[in-house]
């Protein structure tokens, strides 16, 4: 399975929300998110690097069955999509249109069990937000704790370093509020860090400063 690629922008069809990525002599046409789309509008003829799923497309009745290959700017952007492909009644085709603002700003909808939000998504009604919220609630913190990058289409961005630090620091022991809080304390900093050990570093040394 191709979980990775990168090559040149070639296309970007807005009509379609697929994006045409060259990568040597061979053209690859990748579907992605509006949200990724805006991203990468503005690129064409630059160098991308894409996380990738692939899907099968088609009926399997008849044998028609078409590869297909979806594209995110980073590995938490695939998850979250994987997960909310799980949702029944959503699918694919359906989370494509959905996804057409931040990742974080719809896990926090999904947390916070905000319906209303969630229902004005592109082919999101309030049945299929319900079964959303029903489903994923619970998976949602990490996906929360997610930030608008500073440069749309960077990858490697602030969001991805808050993630990163929530769930090492999950692996050391933290509980998922006691995480949360901590992650929230530092982004509510409002200052970049460059990796999750920069960012653990600064974390520690709140916990440990003189009260």
């Amino acid at each position: 399975m191709i979980t990775r690629m990168s090559g040149t922008l070639e296309r970007v069809d807005s009509g379609s929300n697929a994006i045409e990525v060259a990568v040597g002599p061979v053209v690859h046409e990748v579907l992605v998110t509006e949200l990724v789309r805006r991203s990468l509008q503005m690129r064409i003829g630059q160098p991308v690097a894409l996380h990738t799923l692939e899907f099968l497309e088609g009926s399997p009745g008849r044998g028609n069955l078409v590869p297909r290959l979806v594209g995110f700017l980073s590995e938490v952007e695939r998850e979250f999509f994987d997960l909310i492909c799980e949702v029944d009644g959503v699918g694919v085709r359906k989370a494509l249109r959905a996804i057409v603002r931040p990742v974080g700003e719809i896990a926090t909808s999904i947390e916070e069990q905000d319906a209303k939000a969630l229902a004005t998504l592109p082919g999101i009604g309030a049945a299929t937000a319900e079964r959303m919220i029903a489903k994923l609630r619970r998976r949602m913190p990490k996906f929360a704790l997610l930030v608008a990058r500073d440069a749309p289409g960077e990858g490697g961005g602030p969001g991805d370093v808050f993630s990163e630090t929530f769930e090492v620091l999950r692996s050391l022991g933290h509980s998922e509020a006691d995480a949360r809080r901590l992650v929230d304390a530092l982004r509510g900093e409002k200052k970049k860090y460059k990796d999750v050990q920069e960012a653990l570093e600064a974390i520690y040394r709140q916990l440990h400063r003189p009260r």
